[in-house]
């Protein structure tokens, strides 16, 4: 549906700049998307080099019933013992962005709703399916025995740069974040399929989760569905 979408918008714009005499109603009723075409009009009025900000209306936006059909990317997100509930709201508005199947909260990582998660979802814990589960070690069992690949995010001998990982399209991923100190777990670390680090440069050699997993999952998003 995100290819199609995507193909489509080029389209009209290649055909309203190609064919200027087919007028607005014409491409209205060709592609039945008056927003696009719209857009894709007021463009050509633009001087070259200029930049505008769009709007929330021009942006393509899905509703909730829209959302929920839209077809997901085989991804899995576990976060493991995070105390920060603006992290928590935060994973989940990111995964919102990049259509996560399915985020799995664990240990002490609190759950919706909770106006502090909110904060940061921004409605976006509405949108995402979750699950919580008290035991993180019992849910990797039992994803992978139904075929799912685990992978921890962490810095850890034998680790794969995230750069280098290259994800199996047909396979479905699940990859999990620990605390906010302490990181993932050992005896997860030990439990998984694979480690994915995030190469770093600096002195901290350190990031947000939230951070974290916004790089991961653009990364792999990207590897999926672009």
């Amino acid at each position: 549906m995100l290819h199609l979408q995507f193909r489509k918008n080029r389209k009209i714009s290649e055909e309203s700049a190609v064919n200027p005499a087919k007028n607005f109603i014409e491409l209205c009723m060709e592609y039945k998307d008056y927003r696009w075409v719209l857009f894709n009009f007021a463009s050509r009025f633009i001087p070259a080099g200029l930049m505008r900000k769009l709007k929330n209306s021009e942006l393509g936006r899905l509703n909730l019933e829209e959302y929920r059909k839209t077809e997901k990317i085989p991804l899995i997100v576990i976060l493991d013992d995070i105390r920060s509930l603006h992290n928590i709201g935060s994973v989940f508005r990111t995964a919102d962005a990049f259509l996560i199947e399915k985020i799995y909260l664990c240990g002490i990582t609190a759950s919706p709703p909770n106006k502090e998660i909110h904060k940061t979802a921004l409605g976006a814990t509405d949108s995402v399916c979750w699950e919580y589960r008290k035991e993180i070690l019992p849910l990797l069992a039992e994803l992978r025995k139904n075929g799912v690949k685990t992978a921890c995010i962490e810095q850890a001998q034998n680790s794969i740069l995230l750069q280098s990982f290259k994800v199996v399209k047909e396979e479905k991923l699940a990859v999990i974040f620990g605390n906010e100190v302490k990181g993932v777990d050992q005896k997860v670390v030990s439990d998984s399929n694979i480690c994915i680090e995030i190469p770093q440069f600096g002195t901290k050699h350190s990031l947000n989760i939230a951070v974290s997993c916004g790089i991961v999952l653009w990364d792999l998003f990207k590897q999926f569905k672009l």
